[in-house]
């Protein structure tokens, strides 16, 4: 497995503004569906605020200036067709405005064709199991569990930097390619979920669901089971290495020779 270089990592004072940018918005997107959500989660959410601010501003204008105390009597006026087509367009001219980059980021979120390589993900009560099924590391198995120390799920140690979120096997995966993700499940719903990808999948017994994702630049990148599995559901890490494809094929390497070692180990005991 490779190590985790520094230089993987952000350093303290980017940490930190990732850590505020997050704590008040959605986090840092790393891919171009993440950054498709963000540009969109940011539109509506503006959308909102000028709506809401007409509609109130509107509203209390006309509760201040036609209030009875300086005269005004109220209207009496009903059956206005110009109003009510007025306030029927544009409402859909709204929606529609919404509508249009809401449905181009959900087709382009469905779109798992022609992938650079795909990774089965099942979901296990309370860990992951990953398959590589295609491109260059196809072959490759593994688990990936909780790697916090037991002594700091009891209390018993300060809790680490990446307290709950950190894992014995991560994902790697090369930067600049498509990696499509399939999900499954052995026993329960589970959700493979990574924020910085903008990637939520759920993993249903028996049933494949699919996504993908490609990662802009290396790092490593955490995430969790977003679906409530049992008992110890906070303790199903997601961990992502994204490295250049140079340091994925040593990578590769390194594991094919792992497992052909185990695979001749298992024929000696036989």
């Amino acid at each position: 497995m490779i190590d985790s270089p520094s230089f993987w990592r952000p350093a303290p004072r980017v940490r930190l503004k990732q850590q505020l940018h997050s704590g008040y918005n959605l986090p840092q997107p790393q891919t171009i569906i993440a950054r498709e959500i963000y540009d969109l989660h940011t539109l509506i959410f503006v959308i909102c605020c000028v709506i809401f601010v007409v509609v109130f501003g509107a509203m209390f204008y006309a509760i201040f200036r036609h209030r009875k105390s300086v005269g005004h009597k109220a209207e009496q006026f009903h059956e206005n067709t110009t109003v009510e087509i007025v306030w029927t367009v544009i409402p859909l001219l709204i929606l529609i405005g919404m509508m249009w980059p809401a449905t181009k980021t959900v087709i382009a979120m469905k779109d798992t064709s022609r992938p650079d390589l795909t990774i089965k993900a099942t979901g296990y009560q309370w860990k992951w199991g990953y398959d590589y099924l295609t491109g260059d590391g196809q072959g490759i198995s593994f688990y990936s569990s909780l790697a916090t120390p037991r002594d700091q799920l009891e209390g018993k140690a300060p809790k680490g930097e990446h307290y709950l979120l950190e894992v014995d096997n991560p994902v790697v995966v090369p930067v600049g390619k498509k990696v499509r993700l399939i999900t499954t499940a052995n026993d329960v719903i589970h959700a493979w979920w990574v924020p910085a990808f903008g990637v939520k999948q759920d993993a249903i017994p028996g049933f494949v669901r699919d996504t993908w994702f490609k990662v802009d630049k290396p790092g490593t990148y955490r995430g969790q089971c977003a679906e409530l599995c049992g008992k110890e559901h906070g303790y199903m890490p997601i961990v992502v290495e994204a490295v250049e494809p140079e340091k994925y094929a040593l990578w590769v390497a390194d594991q094919k020779k792992k497992m052909a070692a185990q695979a001749e180990v298992k024929a000696l005991r036989k």
